[in-house]
């Protein structure tokens, strides 16, 4: 049996300083210190990331190292890239780092040497997009490729989906995007009475092949081709991306349109793989190893920088912060660009997916929260939403606002830089008296007013800034945010790799399906 972490010094150090600052206001903290700014922000390649507005002190800080040491972070990130098997409960690794580093590390799985196999899949990922933006791939009536349809759900779509919307700029064909996750039959006929069946190329993409979901869009997709084609179209619409290449060559796709999701990738981590097929597709495979730079730069920093300068440490860390010691429920992620705009239940997938667990690593019930409730939308919507509830709601949530520099739209980034200032500084009782004063009111109306315009502040929030959108930043913002969840995993000791909740569901759908029909009598 191990030590519960929250019986550790460090755990408990920290328990006692939050008491003894709680009732600190930040906004005191800035009229103190001048330098708080340059003092709490950090800056990694072309991201910048300024935690100056948050509830804490140099201390803090200290006191956050010391919990990373206890369970020591460094070596956990290197156990993760370097190919240990991190993912306990299905006893192998997670290295969907590997597929991003750029100096082809030899790292071996079963023997085998996967930085071979994976710089073989790209060259081969590689010639289909030559073919089909040159011209050479054909449809079954000799067609070229003009749309290309993604069907799958989950890991196997949000990445895709985000990244063809936020690098969309970067497009350097007229090829069209569609992407099939939905079993609505409104939302199918939507996209096939959008596409031509003659010029249309379909990408599934599930790594066990079974996922009821595509398999069903699949079977209505192969039933319309059917009905448009000549009985070899297969072997010029289709591609799979799957771990499971038998059913795929079962279905009568060719192997040599099949691509690998190996076992050592996760779904939500697979972007970077044959999964990000559309996205070489709309940019190109130059902007895509862009894509992959970003992040394998990341990767480095993850690895190498001292915790206290190291960007995923320094958010994982104010995360557990907030979580665990404020008892916050839930965290707001606010990207201020409309490019961003999918980014949101990109990582809430990866976030919730990952560290929605109760059961630590070695087996035994948690006595502390891991994953908050992320939640979030494009920022200047989400003033007019539910901003309010951040600014004069009672629960405290953290906010990560996105913020873009290569906009002609000033007003959009100060909308996001005065967001974050409100939520830090608020608006006290007097100063709302004062400015009904100064507006006419009368004495007697103002000060019952005040009390209703009067904002506690002291709300902490991040800021993480880029100077433009591009497939390298893109790449690093993500590899960000998935250091940034390994390393909450590993404070909290569990397992980020598994999702065994949503296999439960996927294992009692066949049975529920077959009573639907006679719901809500039964079932």
């Amino acid at each position: 049996m191990i030590m519960n972490i929250t019986d550790q010094q460090a755990w408990q150090a920290l328990a006692q300083h939050q008491k003894k600052i709680a009732s600190h206001h930040m906004r005191d903290w800035f009229s103190q210190n001048e330098n708080r700014l340059s003092q709490f922000s950090l800056q990694v390649h072309d991201l910048f990331f300024d935690y100056s507005r948050n509830r804490i002190t140099t201390e803090t800080l200290s006191l956050l190292m010391a919990l990373a040491e206890s369970v020591d972070i460094p070596n956990k990130i290197e156990h993760l890239m370097n190919g240990m098997n991190v993912n306990v409960s299905e006893n192998r690794p997670a290295l969907h780092t590997a597929l991003r580093d750029k100096q082809h590390t030899a790292i071996y799985v079963q023997d085998k040497n996967i930085a071979l196999d994976i710089a073989r899949e790209r060259e081969r990922l590689c010639d289909v997009v030559h073919q089909i933006h040159t011209g050479t791939w054909k449809g079954a009536t000799g067609k070229p490729i003009k749309s290309i349809i993604n069907i799958g759900i989950g890991g196997s779509h949000t990445g895709a989906m985000m990244t063809i919307h936020a690098l969309r700029e970067y497009a350097i064909t007229d090829l069209k995007f569609y992407f099939l996750s939905r079993i609505d039959e409104s939302h199918v006929n939507e996209i096939l009475n959008a596409i031509d069946a003659e010029t249309s190329l379909f990408i599934i993409s599930s790594k066990s092949f079974t996922t009821l979901e595509t398999r069903t869009n699949t079977e209505t997709v192969l039933s319309w081709m059917k009905s448009k084609l000549p009985s070899d179209f297969l072997s010029h619409h289709m591609i799979a991306v799957t771990a499971a290449v038998d059913k795929a060559l079962t279905m009568g796709i060719p192997q040599q349109h099949i691509f690998p999701i190996w076992d050592w990738v996760g779904g939500r981590y697979s972007i970077w793989s044959a999964v990000g097929l559309p996205l070489m597709l709309m940019m190109g495979n130059d902007h895509f190893n862009d894509f992959l730079q970003g992040a394998y730069e990341i990767d480095q920093h993850a690895k190498t920088a001292d915790m206290t300068q190291n960007m995923p440490v320094l958010m994982a860390l104010l995360s557990i912060w907030y979580r665990n010691f404020f008892h916050t429920q839930s965290q707001a992620i606010i990207p201020y660009s409309y490019r961003l705009r999918y980014l949101v239940p990109y990582l809430q997938q990866a976030e919730m997916e990952s560290n929605g667990k109760q059961i630590h690593v070695t087996g035994e019930t948690l006595s502390y929260a891991t994953s908050p409730v992320i939640f979030g939308e494009e920022g200047c919507l989400g003033q007019h939403t539910y901003h309010q509830l951040l600014h004069q709601g009672q629960a405290l949530i953290p906010v990560d606002f996105i913020l873009v520099g290569d906009t002609n739209n000033t007003l959009l980034l100060a909308s996001g830089l005065s967001q974050a200032e409100a939520l830090m500084r608020g608006k006290t009782i007097e100063e709302a008296f004062e400015t009904l004063l100064s507006q006419g009111v009368d004495q007697h109306q103002a000060k019952a007013l005040a009390l209703h315009q009067m904002v506690p502040g002291n709300k902490p929030s991040n800021i993480i800034y880029l100077k433009q959108i591009t497939p390298k930043n893109l790449g690093a913002l993500i590899a960000l945010y998935e250091h940034k969840i390994f390393v909450e995993s590993v404070i909290w000791g569990i397992n980020p790799f598994d999702q065994w909740g949503v296999e439960l569901g996927k294992q009692l759908l066949p049975d529920i399906l077959s009573r639907a029909k006679k719901y809500p009598k039964e079932i």
